[in-house]
Protein backbone atom coordinates (compact mmCIF):
# COMPACT_ATOMS: atom_id res chain seq x y z
CA UNK A 1 0.00 0.00 0.00
CA UNK A 2 1.20 3.38 -1.06
CA UNK A 3 1.73 6.01 1.77
CA UNK A 4 -0.31 9.06 0.96
CA UNK A 5 0.15 11.77 4.03
CA UNK A 6 2.69 14.21 5.54
CA UNK A 7 6.08 13.16 5.47
CA UNK A 8 8.85 14.41 7.72
CA UNK A 9 12.46 14.17 6.12
CA UNK A 10 15.10 14.49 8.79
CA UNK A 11 18.67 15.52 6.94
CA UNK A 12 21.54 14.65 9.40
CA UNK A 13 23.75 15.91 6.88
CA UNK A 14 22.58 19.68 8.06
CA UNK A 15 22.29 17.85 11.58
CA UNK A 16 26.32 17.17 10.65
CA UNK A 17 26.89 20.35 9.19
CA UNK A 18 25.70 22.31 12.54
CA UNK A 19 27.15 20.44 15.06
CA UNK A 20 30.46 21.25 13.47
CA UNK A 21 29.96 25.10 12.93
CA UNK A 22 29.07 25.10 16.72
CA UNK A 23 32.12 22.97 17.64
CA UNK A 24 34.27 25.24 15.47
CA UNK A 25 32.45 28.49 16.98
CA UNK A 26 32.79 26.99 20.42
CA UNK A 27 36.30 26.83 19.69
CA UNK A 28 36.35 22.66 20.77
CA UNK A 29 34.48 23.55 24.37
CA UNK A 30 32.89 20.37 24.46
CA UNK A 31 28.82 20.09 23.44
CA UNK A 32 26.29 18.48 25.42
CA UNK A 33 24.07 17.72 22.63
CA UNK A 34 19.87 18.07 24.02
CA UNK A 35 17.68 14.81 22.70
CA UNK A 36 15.07 14.73 25.13
CA UNK A 37 11.54 14.63 23.81
CA UNK A 38 12.50 12.05 20.63
CA UNK A 39 15.71 14.79 19.77
CA UNK A 40 13.18 17.49 19.60
CA UNK A 41 10.81 15.78 17.37
CA UNK A 42 13.47 14.56 14.98
CA UNK A 43 14.38 10.92 16.66
CA UNK A 44 16.34 10.33 19.44
CA UNK A 45 17.94 7.17 18.23
CA UNK A 46 18.85 8.11 14.41
CA UNK A 47 20.43 11.86 15.76
CA UNK A 48 21.95 10.70 18.90
CA UNK A 49 24.03 7.82 16.88
CA UNK A 50 24.86 10.98 14.41
CA UNK A 51 26.10 12.97 17.74
CA UNK A 52 28.12 9.75 18.82
CA UNK A 53 29.82 9.35 15.45
CA UNK A 54 30.92 13.14 15.63
CA UNK A 55 32.33 12.68 18.83
CA UNK A 56 29.93 14.07 21.17
CA UNK A 57 30.78 14.93 24.72
CA UNK A 58 27.00 14.29 26.38
CA UNK A 59 24.02 13.83 25.49
CA UNK A 60 20.72 15.07 27.57
CA UNK A 61 17.11 13.48 27.85
CA UNK A 62 14.69 14.46 30.65
CA UNK A 63 13.38 10.88 31.30
CA UNK A 64 15.79 7.99 32.51
CA UNK A 65 13.42 6.32 30.17
CA UNK A 66 14.78 8.31 27.28
CA UNK A 67 17.74 7.71 28.60
CA UNK A 68 17.54 3.59 28.44
CA UNK A 69 15.94 3.49 25.08
CA UNK A 70 18.98 5.10 24.08
CA UNK A 71 20.96 2.19 25.55
CA UNK A 72 19.22 -0.10 24.27
CA UNK A 73 19.61 1.11 20.54
CA UNK A 74 23.48 0.98 21.55
CA UNK A 75 24.54 3.94 22.14
CA UNK A 76 27.46 4.50 24.51
CA UNK A 77 28.40 7.89 24.95
CA UNK A 78 27.25 9.68 28.30
CA UNK A 79 23.87 10.93 29.09
CA UNK A 80 22.40 13.25 31.28
CA UNK A 81 19.07 12.92 32.90
CA UNK A 82 17.59 16.83 33.57
CA UNK A 83 14.74 15.42 35.75
CA UNK A 84 13.93 15.97 39.04
CA UNK A 85 15.65 12.89 40.64
CA UNK A 86 13.61 9.93 40.41
CA UNK A 87 14.80 8.02 43.22
CA UNK A 88 12.90 4.57 42.30
CA UNK A 89 15.26 4.27 39.49
CA UNK A 90 18.36 4.75 40.99
CA UNK A 91 19.29 1.19 40.35
CA UNK A 92 18.77 1.47 37.01
CA UNK A 93 20.82 4.44 36.11
CA UNK A 94 23.86 2.78 37.50
CA UNK A 95 22.68 -0.42 35.10
CA UNK A 96 22.80 2.04 32.76
CA UNK A 97 25.41 4.43 33.02
CA UNK A 98 23.06 7.43 33.39
CA UNK A 99 24.05 10.40 34.92
CA UNK A 100 21.72 12.17 37.41
CA UNK A 101 20.58 15.91 38.15
CA UNK A 102 20.85 16.54 41.96
CA UNK A 103 18.31 19.70 42.65
CA UNK A 104 17.73 19.46 45.90
CA UNK A 105 18.50 18.55 49.56
CA UNK A 106 15.76 15.52 49.44
CA UNK A 107 17.47 14.10 46.52
CA UNK A 108 20.38 13.92 48.53
CA UNK A 109 18.91 12.16 51.16
CA UNK A 110 17.67 9.97 48.66
CA UNK A 111 20.87 8.58 47.63
CA UNK A 112 22.18 8.18 51.09
CA UNK A 113 20.56 4.59 50.79
CA UNK A 114 22.25 3.73 47.44
CA UNK A 115 24.64 0.96 48.09
CA UNK A 116 25.07 -0.88 44.19
CA UNK A 117 28.22 1.20 43.44
CA UNK A 118 28.82 4.94 42.76
CA UNK A 119 26.62 7.05 40.39
CA UNK A 120 27.82 9.97 38.14
CA UNK A 121 25.97 13.23 39.13
CA UNK A 122 25.07 17.26 38.40
CA UNK A 123 24.20 19.51 41.23
CA UNK A 124 21.65 21.53 39.54
CA UNK A 125 21.76 25.12 41.58
CA UNK A 126 19.46 27.84 40.69
CA UNK A 127 20.53 31.16 40.02
CA UNK A 128 17.01 32.51 39.61
CA UNK A 129 14.92 30.44 36.55
CA UNK A 130 12.68 29.43 39.47
CA UNK A 131 12.43 25.73 38.23
CA UNK A 132 14.39 22.88 39.75
CA UNK A 133 17.58 23.64 41.53
CA UNK A 134 18.73 25.02 45.12
CA UNK A 135 18.33 28.40 45.64
CA UNK A 136 21.92 30.13 44.94
CA UNK A 137 21.95 31.57 48.43
CA UNK A 138 21.71 27.65 50.23
CA UNK A 139 24.45 26.39 47.46
CA UNK A 140 26.85 26.50 50.31
CA UNK A 141 25.20 24.00 52.49
CA UNK A 142 23.80 21.72 49.65
CA UNK A 143 27.50 21.11 48.43
CA UNK A 144 28.81 20.16 51.58
CA UNK A 145 26.06 17.84 52.30
CA UNK A 146 26.91 16.54 48.87
CA UNK A 147 30.10 15.74 49.60
CA UNK A 148 29.14 13.81 52.66
CA UNK A 149 27.60 11.22 50.48
CA UNK A 150 30.09 8.31 49.39
CA UNK A 151 27.62 6.84 46.41
CA UNK A 152 28.31 9.57 44.40
CA UNK A 153 30.59 11.29 42.04
CA UNK A 154 30.60 14.83 41.80
CA UNK A 155 30.98 15.18 37.94
CA UNK A 156 29.06 18.58 37.07
CA UNK A 157 27.95 21.73 38.38
CA UNK A 158 25.13 23.78 36.70
CA UNK A 159 22.60 26.25 36.22
CA UNK A 160 20.40 27.83 33.71
CA UNK A 161 19.23 30.77 32.15
CA UNK A 162 16.07 32.37 32.20
CA UNK A 163 16.43 35.07 29.45
CA UNK A 164 19.91 33.83 28.01
CA UNK A 165 18.11 33.98 24.64
CA UNK A 166 16.35 37.56 25.04
CA UNK A 167 17.26 41.05 23.50
CA UNK A 168 17.77 42.37 27.70
CA UNK A 169 20.45 40.08 28.84
CA UNK A 170 20.91 42.23 32.31
CA UNK A 171 18.82 39.29 34.34
CA UNK A 172 20.86 36.68 32.41
CA UNK A 173 23.97 38.76 33.35
CA UNK A 174 23.07 38.78 37.19
CA UNK A 175 22.08 34.89 37.02
CA UNK A 176 25.99 33.99 35.77
CA UNK A 177 27.11 36.37 38.39
CA UNK A 178 25.24 34.33 41.31
CA UNK A 179 26.47 31.25 39.37
CA UNK A 180 30.20 32.17 39.08
CA UNK A 181 29.78 33.12 42.69
CA UNK A 182 28.80 29.67 43.70
CA UNK A 183 31.80 28.25 41.53
CA UNK A 184 34.31 30.39 43.49
CA UNK A 185 32.13 29.36 46.61
CA UNK A 186 33.14 25.23 45.41
CA UNK A 187 36.31 25.71 44.73
CA UNK A 188 36.60 27.46 48.47
CA UNK A 189 35.31 23.66 49.67
CA UNK A 190 37.79 21.72 47.68
CA UNK A 191 34.64 20.82 45.43
CA UNK A 192 36.32 20.81 41.45
CA UNK A 193 33.81 19.04 39.22
CA UNK A 194 35.49 18.55 36.30
CA UNK A 195 32.43 19.67 34.46
CA UNK A 196 30.59 23.47 34.19
CA UNK A 197 27.97 24.31 32.49
CA UNK A 198 25.60 26.84 32.32
CA UNK A 199 24.80 28.42 28.41
CA UNK A 200 21.98 26.94 26.31
CA UNK A 201 21.45 27.74 22.83
CA UNK A 202 20.19 31.50 23.89
CA UNK A 203 23.28 32.28 25.88
CA UNK A 204 25.75 30.34 23.83
CA UNK A 205 24.93 33.07 20.85
CA UNK A 206 24.25 36.47 23.39
CA UNK A 207 26.71 35.68 26.63
CA UNK A 208 30.06 33.82 25.27
CA UNK A 209 31.53 34.59 28.68
CA UNK A 210 28.64 31.52 30.04
CA UNK A 211 30.41 29.04 27.97
CA UNK A 212 32.59 27.45 30.86
CA UNK A 213 34.03 23.84 29.75
CA UNK A 214 30.68 22.26 28.29
CA UNK A 215 27.47 24.05 26.09
CA UNK A 216 24.36 22.70 26.46
CA UNK A 217 23.12 22.89 22.71
CA UNK A 218 19.60 22.04 21.86
CA UNK A 219 17.36 23.99 18.94
CA UNK A 220 20.68 25.42 17.15
CA UNK A 221 21.73 21.97 16.44
CA UNK A 222 18.32 21.56 14.88
CA UNK A 223 18.95 24.43 12.46
CA UNK A 224 16.61 27.42 13.97
CA UNK A 225 17.25 29.96 16.50
CA UNK A 226 15.98 29.99 19.72
CA UNK A 227 14.47 32.89 19.50
CA UNK A 228 14.13 36.12 17.21
CA UNK A 229 16.49 38.02 19.74
CA UNK A 230 19.49 36.50 19.26
CA UNK A 231 21.98 37.21 16.83
CA UNK A 232 21.20 34.88 13.40
CA UNK A 233 24.85 34.87 11.83
CA UNK A 234 25.36 31.36 12.51
CA UNK A 235 25.32 29.64 9.03
CA UNK A 236 22.85 26.88 10.59
CA UNK A 237 20.42 25.03 8.53
CA UNK A 238 17.06 23.19 8.89
CA UNK A 239 17.48 19.36 9.63
CA UNK A 240 13.68 18.97 9.49
CA UNK A 241 11.26 19.35 6.71
CA UNK A 242 7.80 19.12 6.93
CA UNK A 243 6.09 18.29 3.51
CA UNK A 244 2.24 17.07 2.16
CA UNK A 245 0.65 15.85 -0.80
CA UNK A 246 -2.29 17.56 -2.56
CA UNK A 247 -5.04 15.07 -2.95
CA UNK A 248 -7.78 17.34 -4.47
CA UNK A 249 -8.03 20.64 -6.04
CA UNK A 250 -11.27 22.33 -6.87
CA UNK A 251 -12.37 25.34 -8.81
CA UNK A 252 -14.25 27.75 -6.79
CA UNK A 253 -16.16 30.72 -7.03
CA UNK A 254 -15.66 34.48 -6.00
CA UNK A 255 -17.36 34.60 -2.46
CA UNK A 256 -17.03 30.77 -1.74
CA UNK A 257 -16.08 30.32 2.42
CA UNK A 258 -13.58 28.42 3.09
CA UNK A 259 -12.61 26.07 5.81
CA UNK A 260 -14.17 26.38 9.69
CA UNK A 261 -16.19 28.74 10.50
CA UNK A 262 -15.83 30.47 6.86
CA UNK A 263 -13.09 32.77 8.02
CA UNK A 264 -12.19 32.99 4.32
CA UNK A 265 -14.34 33.53 1.49
CA UNK A 266 -12.79 33.64 -2.05
CA UNK A 267 -12.31 37.15 -3.40
CA UNK A 268 -12.67 35.65 -7.45
CA UNK A 269 -12.74 32.43 -9.51
CA UNK A 270 -9.79 30.41 -8.22
CA UNK A 271 -8.23 26.83 -7.56
CA UNK A 272 -8.61 25.65 -3.82
CA UNK A 273 -6.16 22.28 -3.58
CA UNK A 274 -6.87 20.16 -0.67
CA UNK A 275 -3.75 19.08 1.28
CA UNK A 276 -3.68 16.31 3.46
CA UNK A 277 -1.72 17.29 6.72
CA UNK A 278 -3.52 19.25 9.47
CA UNK A 279 -2.81 20.71 12.99
CA UNK A 280 -2.93 16.94 14.59
CA UNK A 281 0.18 16.65 12.07
CA UNK A 282 2.26 19.32 13.40
CA UNK A 283 0.91 22.25 10.99
CA UNK A 284 0.91 25.20 13.57
CA UNK A 285 -2.78 26.03 13.71
CA UNK A 286 -2.74 29.67 14.03
CA UNK A 287 -0.06 30.10 11.17
CA UNK A 288 -3.21 30.29 8.75
CA UNK A 289 -3.75 33.87 9.24
CA UNK A 290 -0.54 34.68 7.59
CA UNK A 291 0.40 31.47 6.53
CA UNK A 292 1.54 29.80 3.48
CA UNK A 293 3.02 26.54 1.97
CA UNK A 294 5.65 27.04 -0.61
CA UNK A 295 5.95 24.48 -4.06
CA UNK A 296 8.33 25.25 -6.65
CA UNK A 297 9.62 28.46 -4.45
CA UNK A 298 5.77 30.14 -5.13
CA UNK A 299 4.03 30.71 -2.23
CA UNK A 300 0.77 29.75 -2.10
CA UNK A 301 -1.98 31.49 0.73
CA UNK A 302 -3.38 28.90 3.12
CA UNK A 303 -7.19 29.99 3.05
CA UNK A 304 -8.90 29.15 6.07
CA UNK A 305 -8.45 27.56 9.31
CA UNK A 306 -5.80 24.53 9.43
CA UNK A 307 -8.22 21.16 10.06
CA UNK A 308 -6.84 18.34 12.01
CA UNK A 309 -6.03 16.49 9.15
CA UNK A 310 -6.22 18.73 6.50
CA UNK A 311 -5.81 22.11 4.99
CA UNK A 312 -6.16 24.35 1.97
CA UNK A 313 -4.60 26.90 -0.40
CA UNK A 314 -5.40 28.97 -2.82
CA UNK A 315 -3.09 27.42 -6.11
CA UNK A 316 -5.19 29.52 -8.93
CA UNK A 317 -4.09 28.69 -12.75
CA UNK A 318 -0.44 27.47 -11.31
CA UNK A 319 0.83 24.06 -12.49
CA UNK A 320 -0.29 22.62 -9.31
CA UNK A 321 -1.20 18.62 -9.65
CA UNK A 322 -3.01 16.08 -7.15
CA UNK A 323 0.08 14.22 -5.41
CA UNK A 324 2.52 16.84 -5.98
CA UNK A 325 4.19 17.80 -2.36
CA UNK A 326 4.28 21.21 -0.97
CA UNK A 327 6.63 22.45 1.58
CA UNK A 328 4.98 23.42 5.26
CA UNK A 329 7.95 24.19 6.93
CA UNK A 330 11.92 23.39 6.80
CA UNK A 331 13.63 23.80 3.58
CA UNK A 332 13.99 21.52 0.26
CA UNK A 333 13.49 22.41 -3.92
CA UNK A 334 10.54 23.94 -2.99
CA UNK A 335 12.18 26.43 -1.18
CA UNK A 336 12.28 27.47 2.20
CA UNK A 337 10.48 28.15 5.28
CA UNK A 338 11.95 28.53 8.52
CA UNK A 339 10.31 27.71 11.77
CA UNK A 340 11.71 31.08 13.11
CA UNK A 341 9.43 33.21 10.48
CA UNK A 342 6.48 31.16 11.66
CA UNK A 343 6.59 31.30 15.54
CA UNK A 344 7.34 34.89 15.14
CA UNK A 345 4.21 35.41 13.09
CA UNK A 346 1.85 33.48 15.44
CA UNK A 347 3.71 34.25 18.98
CA UNK A 348 5.38 30.85 19.63
CA UNK A 349 8.61 29.07 19.37
CA UNK A 350 10.16 26.66 16.83
CA UNK A 351 10.77 24.66 19.98
CA UNK A 352 6.82 24.22 20.38
CA UNK A 353 7.10 23.95 16.30
CA UNK A 354 8.97 20.86 15.89
CA UNK A 355 8.21 19.42 18.79
CA UNK A 356 4.23 19.33 17.75
CA UNK A 357 4.56 17.16 14.97
CA UNK A 358 2.04 14.22 15.55
CA UNK A 359 2.47 10.70 15.18
CA UNK A 360 1.34 10.12 11.50
CA UNK A 361 4.10 11.87 9.42
CA UNK A 362 6.33 9.28 7.98
CA UNK A 363 9.99 10.13 8.88
CA UNK A 364 12.20 9.99 6.52
CA UNK A 365 16.17 9.95 7.36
Amino acid sequence: MEYIGPKVYIDLNHLENNYNLLSKGLHDIPIMATVKANAYGHGAVEVSKTFERLGVRYLAVFTIEEGIELRKAGVKTDIFIYSKLNHTALSEAKKYNLTLNISSFEDLNHLKDFQDGLLKIHLKIDTGMTRLGVSHKKAEEFLKEATKLDCIIIEGLYSHFATGDEGDLSYAKKQLNRFNSVIELSKKLNINPSLIHCSNSGAILNLPESRFNLCRVGMLLYGAFPSNEVPQDLKIKPVMTLTAPVVEIRDVKAGTPISYGGVYITEYDTRIAVIQAGFADGVPRPWYTEGYVKFKNEKFKITGRVCMDQLMIDVGSSDVSIGDEVLIFGSNSNGTIGTNKIAKAIDSTPYVIVTGIGIRPKRIY
